[in-house]
């Protein structure tokens, strides 16, 4: 590789190399010359310049790949710029006759792609001075697409992208004739060529309509995958907002009218609700037309809106949102997106999106609060008409009935939206609460009468959500809850909303720390204990009052076993009384009770399963032998129930049904978190309802369990497309995965979710439909007791699943294999756990004949989820004579086949075989298995093959470890050949190449560090793969080159050259795709363990660069593309992410944005490795930096809380100074067009404000000693001692401890008694005697007092208890008048305590106001002994 190091290709050396290695070595040259070429001297290169044009267009005709030909155009365009441009238009007029030529063959289309690159890398380098062969060059380009395959026409379309940048404004005549070419193609059959149109948008900027461009866009949208609907929805939303930047409007075409913002938001709906193909010219007689909504324009038109709002800025937001907010609410009230219940879903979710990507990222803290008061007044303008349709006794609101229906729609996702505020809020949106004239607990409360239990249930939600960020609503929530329900319990709206409040609240208490009183228990459990007494005596309110009853109680259980306890004997005798105690109760039961009485019934006895599976999993303490067998007396008696609903129905009608499947949801939860051995009598009866679930026996619609995805291995993403769980997008694009109801989550599936935790990483609970609920539940339960059952059962069951597969037939055949599958694995996994084994050879024959009959199956999931359960069974079996059985069957298979589907579950049976048994069980395979992925791999007719062949093969690498060494050159040789030859557009293949390449450098490991021949090779190859992953345009193939270079650079760390890879890490970190954020995040994180120095210096390198790019004056096109996330809006603001603040600013600045929880967690990891390693050299950047981010704390009006202490007259005017302080600060940041550091970035920094001051303290002790630190400073200026930083660490102190939010002002208590303990015996050289912080007393006064008024959490006070204490003990003012303000404080807080229970309404549970106690009176000892001793 060291000979292709040179500014001339070395012909003599590329001829002794094999032909195989030729490529390789012509692009490590091309790379190298890429570096060289900039940094050479112009004169060496002129003298060259002749010989290397030479030698660069002959390799245009030497059919180089899609990596080569992209830096054989760079290069040359950039040698042209830098020497002399006699020959440009000779060697343009060479590329444009290889574009003219006729021969259309596969061996001559690189020849012309290379053409085609270098004529757009010409124009993109020099741009005008090209300006007269421009409109050739554009003809002729034009002709060679409309004749050129799907490589040409992504290709063509990338070059005139490129040759429109760099010519600007003086491209403009043929803006025309290129649109009139490209909008055909935005729905084109190749996927890649769509986005290829997409990200051209400067020709869309200067045409035609806007209503055409839609119209365009919606048809592009489609049967599109997701990288076209994220390109597509970025050009629609940047076009419309275009649209309305009236400076962008007049540089465009005199023909182009600026349009208004209405029809701009009325041209977005008709996408969003529009039908199929069939699109009419005027959106409304459009919106008349019947049809089913296009789910995937949906999600690309949603994804739109956001771009849209994100390209006009958050001061755009904030100015016309109540427009936007009631334009966004109209769409899922149209009849048009809430035609059946599932799509009524699908657009809420899509609604609820628009709002949170819009609002939760671009609104500061105040605007937040200003947007929550507009849906506040939406709800309530709602709420007010569905009222007087619900007064409404005349009857002459005809339509009143559709308008509820509607407005249910509406009430869910304002109510979601405003929950979410609140808790992004958390405590600074007090002020919400606080204002009588908002009315927020009114307006949302009011909901809980609302005609639709969806409405109800977003309201009791919504609530939980305002008690969790303000715990000192919980209790009074609870209590006016219970009052009203007391109150109004002859309305069976009442009774359900008021009970889902309630529930909602108490599920909310384990995210409060300070709790609710104990007292509390006992109401609930009499509230609900009154209304399931009371249930039977008024029909009108049965049911109501029975769901509410046992809603309550399960939700009690959520408060753990120390409230529990107390009632377990009442809850044992309710659950027990529930159900029939005998056969012969149950059949008298079956004689008498109409429809009616039954449905009562059977919801009554679905509530005490509920409220079992709550105590079961909340309480895993109490669950004693004696409890477990009273619980299992309802629950036997449930099972038997089970097998006599069927005649119930029969009898009584099938609207039964759904509570019948409710019961059945229920038992199997709970039966999943027992020991199975408690029910072992039963599982017959138990197996045969769990098959009959999930075989789809009674059930006539094909629906599909949701767990599959789930039940397969992690890393099999790239064959499922998983991966979409883990992007910005997440919650929309469920909406397109092909289970049943995938991504229809709605709270009314199931109330009880109301009460439970929220899955990790989901804002709202979303449990699925009822059916697709109970088929989850019968396949999890499943794996629990297979482990448990006799062989003979077993054995039985599989056959049956053969059966059940056989008779089925086409969709429903589908279905039933999914639903067989998800099952299998279940059970196999549940083996694998209980460490048993599948059972005799027949056993295993008749799994192994049902798993092998998938693997040729054609749908891709169903042949994924095969081959992760034969791995499965290799591991349970773990005989070596069944691996190999296995392992040959495949071989055998993989030699004869010659389809698609055979060759791709094969070789993944083969992966997976490794991937369970590891390289020692299957070690005897490796040659064969990993000799016939190879020549899979190089299949160049089918992609699908290569994917699947490659992503096995990285399976094998990964497992087999160091027995893969000898295996590593033929497998790197291949990797590196496919990333120079498959099409870029091929995007799976090359994520696959990327995930070999990674496990091949984990394989070699600390070898990489060598210096042998070999392992030169074999570093330089892995180093020439990263660098070409690095480049693709794919963010999940960039993603994977990350992760390669993290394992290069922690095995081989001297060879990754830090000085490109984190230039590039830190443009990643604006990237649109959450993935590549994550892996550039992570990566960063490992660097800045090791160099953090280097890190921040390579990264400030990017902002030098920028800065003298843009100075450099090259033509900056107004129409580059926008931002197409939420995440890119602060990127916009600079031409480049990286300020004065470098790359530490950048991190603080994503923790506003990011909300997923590993991606933030890696940024807290990095930033803290580097404040160890640089904060105290570089302190005063530090320092500042976490200054920045504190001063937001003063925009939030601190003088107001100040100013709330209750203090005597006195003592108001010597304080004054205080209150004023440090209110000014942060003014003059309100120009900036940042949103202000929000609450939680802002605790962080407060947390790095003590860990710098502990830093400083086990680096050196002048840090602590001004005398030291003022002659250090004198003898040399850059000495930066953090005791000359003593007022602003007070300052920042000062901030954070009056800070609106809870959090922030322990943290700045905290901050302040460190200051306090650190620097309270540091003397003040200027008044011998003295010490430095006497000056401060009056900052530090002000900083508690705010923390000892009525309303302040026991947590804060005690906080601050020991801040006083530590004040007055470290002996800083001696002098009792100073310490007076101090002292009162401490005594107030005494008088609070001697008044004892009586002064105030107990907000939080006893064990808070005894730590409150007891710090006040730790404190009082603290203070007498520092004074008596």
């Amino acid at each position: 590789m060291e000979l292709a190091h040179s500014l001339l290709l070395n012909e003599e050396a590329l001829a002794q190399i094999t032909e195989a290695k030729r490529p390789v070595f012509i692009f490590e040259w091309l790379r190298f010359l890429d570096k060289v070429l900039v940094a050479a001297n112009k004169t060496d290169v002129k003298e060259k310049q002749k010989k290397l044009v030479e030698q660069l267009t002959g390799l245009i005709s030497s059919s180089p790949g899609p990596p080569t030909r992209k830096l054989l155009a760079k290069n040359l365009a950039a040698l042209y710029s830098i020497g002399d441009t006699f020959t440009v238009f000779q060697t343009l007029d060479k590329c444009n006759d290889i574009i003219k030529n006729k021969d259309d063959t596969a061996a001559y289309l690189p020849t012309k792609l290379a053409a085609v690159a270098c004529v757009g890398a010409f124009y993109e380098k020099m741009g005008r001075m090209l300006g007269s062969a421009f409109p050739d060059t554009v003809n002729n380009l034009l002709k060679s697409l409309k004749s050129a395959e799907s490589q040409g026409r992504s290709e063509i379309l990338m070059s005139l992208q490129k040759v429109l940048n760099g010519l600007g404004g003086a491209a403009a005549s043929s803006h025309r004739d290129i649109y009139k070419n490209a909008r055909s193609l935005l729905t084109d059959r190749s996927m890649a060529v769509r986005c290829a149109v997409a990200k051209n948008e400067a020709v869309f900027m200067w045409t035609a309509e806007l209503e055409n461009i839609a119209t365009l866009c919606f048809k592009a949208l489609e049967n599109s995958n997701y990288g076209v609907r994220v390109a597509v929805s970025k050009l629609l939303g940047t076009v419309m907002a275009t649209a309305l930047m009236p400076k962008q409007a007049t540089v465009m075409r005199q023909n182009v009218k600026r349009a208004t913002f209405d029809e701009v938001l009325e041209l977005m709906a008709t996408g969003f609700l529009r039908g199929g193909s069939g699109f009419l010219k005027s959106g409304g007689e459009m919106l008349k037309v019947g049809g089913s909504v296009n789910r995937e324009v949906r999600v690309g038109v949603t994804q739109a809106y956001v771009v849209f709002v994100t390209t006009l800025g958050g001061q755009w937001l904030e100015r016309s949102f109540a427009t936007f907010l009631s334009h966004v609410l109209d769409l899922v009230s149209h009849p048009r997106a809430t035609q059946t219940h599932v799509e009524a879903v699908y657009s809420r979710r899509c609604v609820s999106f628009i709002l949170r990507a819009t609002v939760g990222s671009l609104l500061g803290e105040k605007a937040q609060i200003a947007a929550a008061k507009e849906i506040c007044q939406a709800i309530g303008k709602q709420m007010k008409a569905v009222e007087a349709v619900v007064n409404d006794t005349s009857g002459e609101n005809k339509s009143g009935a559709a308008d509820i229906a509607a407005s249910q729609h509406v009430m869910v996702c304002a109510l979601q939206e405003l929950g979410s505020l609140v808790q992004s809020l958390n405590a600074t949106a007090s002020p919400l609460i606080q204002e009588a004239s908002i009315g927020l607990l009114e307006t949302v409360s009011s909901v809980l009468l609302h005609p639709s239990m969806a409405a109800r249930l977003a309201a009791a939600w919504c609530l939980r959500c305002v008690a969790v960020a303000l715990p000192f609503q919980l209790t009074p929530f609870l209590d006016r809850c219970a009052e009203r329900l007391n109150n109004l319990k002859t309305s069976p709206e009442a009774v359900s909303g008021y009970s889902f409040a309630m529930a909602a609240l108490l599920g909310g208490v384990h995210q409060c720390p300070l709790g609710i009183p104990h007292a509390k228990g006992k109401m609930v459990v009499s509230i609900a204990e009154d209304l399931l007494r009371t249930a039977a005596q008024n029909s009108r309110l049965s049911l109501q009052r029975t769901q509410a009853g046992w809603l309550l109680l399960g939700a009690l259980m959520t408060l753990g076993p120390s409230v529990v306890r107390y009632h377990l004997p009442k809850m044992l005798l309710l659950w027990r009384n529930v159900f029939p105690r005998s056969l012969k109760e149950l059949e008298a039961e079956k004689a008498r009770g109409d429809s009616f009485t039954w449905q009562v019934t059977l919801e009554g006895r679905a509530g005490a399963l509920c409220a079992m599976r709550s105590f079961v999993a909340h309480c895993p303490e109490l669950l004693t032998e004696d409890v477990i067998r009273k619980l299992m007396t309802p629950i036997e008696c449930a099972m038997t129930m089970m097998s006599h609903i069927p005649s119930v129905i029969k009898a009584h009608g099938a609207h039964l049904k759904a509570s019948a499947a409710m019961v059945r949801l229920r038992l199997y939860d709970i039966l999943a978190l027992l020991p199975p051995k408690t029910y072992e009598g039963s599982f017959n009866a138990l197996l045969r309802e769990l098959v009959a679930e999930f075989t789809l026996t009674d059930n006539s619609a094909n629906t599909t369990t949701s767990l599959l995805r789930s039940l397969c291995h992690y890393d099999d993403s790239v064959l499922l497309g998983s991966w979409l769980q883990e992007t910005d997008h997440k919650s929309i694009e469920d909406q397109l995965q092909p289970n049943s109801a995938s991504g229809s989550g709605a709270l009314e599936h199931d109330p009880s979710s109301i009460y439970l935790r929220i899955p990790a990483g989901e804002a709202v609970p979303g449990p699925l439909p009822l059916g697709v609920s109970v088929i989850d539940a019968s396949v999890a339960l499943f794996g629990v007791v297979f482990p448990h059952v006799s062989y003979k059962h077993r054995l039985q069951m599989l056959d049956h699943f053969a059966e059940c597969v056989k008779q089925a037939k086409g969709v429903r055949q589908q279905a039933v294999q999914l639903n067989i599958f998800t099952a299998v694995l279940s059970a196999l996994k549940g083996l694998a756990e209980n460490k048993s084994t599948l059972g005799p050879e027949e056993v295993r024959k008749s799994a192994l004949t049902l798993v092998m009959g998938a693997l040729d199956n054609p749908n891709p999931i169903l042949r994924c989820a095969a081959g992760e359960a034969l791995g499965r069974m290799a591991q349970v079996v773990g005989e070596a004579t069944f691996i190999a059985r296995m392992a040959q069957y495949s071989f055998d298979k993989l030699k004869s086949a010659r389809d698609v589907v055979s060759r791709t579950g094969h070789s993944l049976a083969l992966g997976c075989l490794h991937r369970y048994v590891g390289g020692i069980g299957s070690g005897q395979h490796l040659k064969t298995s990993v000799s016939i992925l190879l020549a899979l791999a190089q299949d160049g007719t089918s992609s699908e093959v290569q994917t699947w062949s490659l992503h096995s093969l990285a399976l094998i690498v990964d497992s087999s470890g160091p027995m893969y060494r000898g295996y590593v050159e033929p497998t790197l040789s291949l990797v590196l050949t496919l990333l120079l030859t498959v099409p870029p557009s091929h995007t799976e293949v090359h994520q696959c190449l990327g995930r070999c390449l990674g496990a091949i450098i984990t394989t070699v490991g600390p070898e990489l560090q060598g210096n042998g021949a070999t392992i030169s090779t074999i570093r330089s190859s892995c180093l020439v793969g990263c660098a070409i992953t690095q480049d693709h345009s794919d963010s999940l193939v960039q993603a994977a080159a990350i992760s390669c270079l993290q394992q290069l650079h922690m095995f081989a760390p001297r060879h990754v050259n830090l000085s490109s890879l984190v230039p590039s890490l830190c443009v990643h970190l604006c990237s649109s795709h959450l993935l590549l954020r994550r892996a550039a995040v992570a990566c960063l994180r490992q660097l800045a363990q090791r160099e953090a120095a280097e890190v921040c210096e390579y990264a400030m390198s990017l902002a030098k660069n920028a800065g003298d790019k843009e100075i450099g004056g090259a033509y900056v096109n107004p129409f580059a593309p926008g931002v197409s996330s939420r995440s890119d809006i602060h990127c916009r603001h600079q031409g480049v992410n990286i300020t004065e603040t470098g790359l530490e600013g950048l991190l603080f600045g994503m923790l506003d944005r990011e909300t997923d929880r590993k991606l933030c967690s890696d940024i807290h990891d990095t930033l803290g490795h580097m404040l160890s390693s640089l904060a105290v050299e570089k302190l005063s950047h530090w320092l500042m930096l976490c200054k920045d981010v504190l001063a937001a704390s003063s925009d939030m009006s601190t003088a107001t809380l100040l100013s709330s202490g209750k203090d005597e007259e006195s003592e108001k005017k010597d304080e004054m100074d205080d209150d004023t302080m440090f209110t000014t600060l942060g003014e003059e940041d309100k120009s900036k067009p940042f949103v202000a550091p929000r609450w939680a970035t802002r605790v962080f920094a407060a947390d790095c404000l003590c860990r710098i001051i502990n830093l400083c303290e086990n680096a050196d002790q002048a840090h602590f000693d001004l005398a030291i630190a003022r002659s250090a400073k004198l003898r040399n200026p850059r000495n930066d001692l953090l005791v000359l930083h003593l007022s602003d660490l007070i300052r920042m102190a000062f901030m954070a401890a009056t800070d609106h939010s809870n959090q922030l002002r322990m943290a700045g208590l905290q901050a302040l008694e460190d200051i306090i303990k650190k620097f309270a015996s540091v003397p003040e050289p200027e008044f011998p005697g003295h010490v430095i912080l006497e000056q401060y007393q009056a900052n530090v006064g002000a900083a508690l007092r705010p923390a000892f008024s009525q309303d302040t959490p026991s947590d804060i006070i005690a906080k601050a208890c020991q801040v006083c204490s530590t004040w007055i003990g470290s002996g800083v003012v001696s002098d009792l008048n100073d310490l007076r303000r101090v002292h009162n404080l401490l005594v107030s807080s005494l008088d609070k305590v001697q008044a004892g229970k009586g002064s105030s309404s107990q907000l939080y549970r006893e064990s808070a106001t005894t730590m409150e106690k007891l710090a006040v009176l730790k404190a009082w000892a603290e203070v007498t002994m520092a004074y008596c001793f």
